[in-house]
């Protein structure tokens, strides 16, 4: 079966797209490797090609893109108990090497964007399977799990050798990556960006008193009080309770506060718990998953975006970067956030918010405290973090310096 379908493939018309681009998770699936895939897919709409796991609403979502996107679908294994995730794992990486090999055949690409670093072993075969090059995107998490067993960690280093170009999210990941592994393959520092069109009209400028009057109304909040706005998964790293520890310290010091989160995830239950038990209750707000045309009105909403993220050694687990910074920044709203992972790159300490040690109660209050009475250096922070989610870093540099054969100008795989 499978040898006469890829032979159909090879009699197809041969495609001017050159990329493929391979993503375990991708757009309409929400979150920040996902954006951050997309984005670099809208740079050379003409080139690439995505591979991806099927997810809801991807069909609809698929027809309507300006590049052709594959998925391979069997995420029902992961809820298998027991073994779900290790067969899920097994099943993916079947599938982007089967589907590598088949849209090679198609589309004749020459170049594959292995998109984070999990699922390696994947590439690293489709590498000596194919006349390809490859690049590996690198985002936090996925340099620190191979480190958790030393066959990985051995295979992974083998990847990063062959790989032609490494993108890192952040300077974190990167000196990471570089302190664990040796490798002499050029790594390249390609920040997150955001794509004002994600929110669709919400985004606009013109209309932001009056999305941020409506959530206000819609939770009874004044114009005048001091809204603090989290976005996140609520699990324990992003730090939710460091925040919210601060609200009756605030509350004590004569500040008109509320605390508006915004993110499901399995915290939750003991997020209200703790509001209640510090008696913040009704001046705390879950508002649960938020699709992103309305989560644009909660940055509106809200004076000061916070998250006190923190590295979790049990779980190897660290913010790479941080894209909710960009996204708050875009509707100019000052930050306060960790001095930790890669959330350096994401907030600029001083320049479009403040940066603080997440263990630092006293330090995270005083950040809080200061931009909650000072409208100007909120103004001013704002603004800044505005023109820094507006910056757009380009993929090309991952073509720099290609050999011959897979040079931009032989074979066009980045244009002009």
């Amino acid at each position: 079966m499978y040898p006469s379908y890829l032979a159909s493939l090879a009699n197809l018309k041969e495609s001017q797209r050159n990329i493929l681009i391979v993503s375990r998770v991708f757009l309409p699936d929400p979150g920040g490797i996902q954006e951050y895939v997309y984005n670099r897919c809208l740079q050379d709409r003409d080139q690439v090609i995505v591979l991806s796991a099927a997810c809801p609403e991807s069909a609809s979502f698929d027809q309507i893109q300006p590049f052709p996107i594959h998925r391979w679908s069997g995420g029902w294994v992961g809820h298998i108990k027991g073994v779900g995730g290790f067969l899920k794992q097994m099943l993916y990486m079947f599938w982007e090497v089967f589907w590598g090999i088949a849209l090679f055949f198609r589309y004749r690409y020459r170049a594959i964007e292995w998109a984070h670093g999990y699922d390696f072993p994947a590439i690293l075969v489709l590498s000596y399977l194919l006349p390809i090059r490859f690049s590996l995107y690198l985002h936090g998490d996925d340099v620190l799990c191979p480190l958790k067993n030393k066959v990985f960690a051995m295979l992974f280093e083998w990847t990063l050798r062959r790989a032609a170009a490494i993108a890192c999210n952040s300077t974190f990941t990167c000196e990471v990556l570089k302190s664990h592994f040796r490798f002499d393959t050029p790594i390249h520092i390609i920040y997150p960006t955001v794509r004002p069109e994600k929110f669709g009209n919400a985004a606009d400028s013109n209309r932001g008193q009056a999305f941020r009057a409506q959530v206000r109304n819609k939770f009874g909040i004044s114009e005048s009080s001091i809204v603090i706005l989290s976005v996140g998964r609520l699990v324990r790293r992003k730090g939710f309770d460091r925040i919210l520890d601060q609200m009756p310290r605030l509350l004590a010091a004569g500040i008109d506060v509320y605390y508006i989160i915004c993110g499901t995830g399995p915290l939750e239950s003991e997020l209200r718990t703790q509001a209640h038990r510090l008696d913040v209750d009704a001046r705390t707000i879950f508002a649960g998953y938020v699709p992103d045309d309305e989560l644009a009105c909660f940055y509106w909403a809200c004076d000061i975006f916070a998250l006190a993220t923190f590295f979790e050694p049990k779980a190897r687990s660290i913010e790479g970067f941080g894209i909710v910074y960009l996204e708050a920044g875009l509707f100019s709203k000052p930050v306060v956030a960790s001095r930790s992972g890669g959330v350096e790159d994401a907030v600029k300490d001083a320049e479009t918010g403040i940066l603080v040690d997440p263990n630092a109660t006293d330090a995270i209050f005083d950040a809080l405290f200061q931009l909650a009475n000072d409208p100007q250096l909120r103004h001013e922070l704002g603004r800044n973090g505005c023109l820094h989610a507006r910056s757009q870093p380009s993929f090309q540099v991952l073509y720099q310096n290609s050999p011959a054969s897979f040079s931009a100008s032989s074979h066009g795989i980045i244009g002009p």
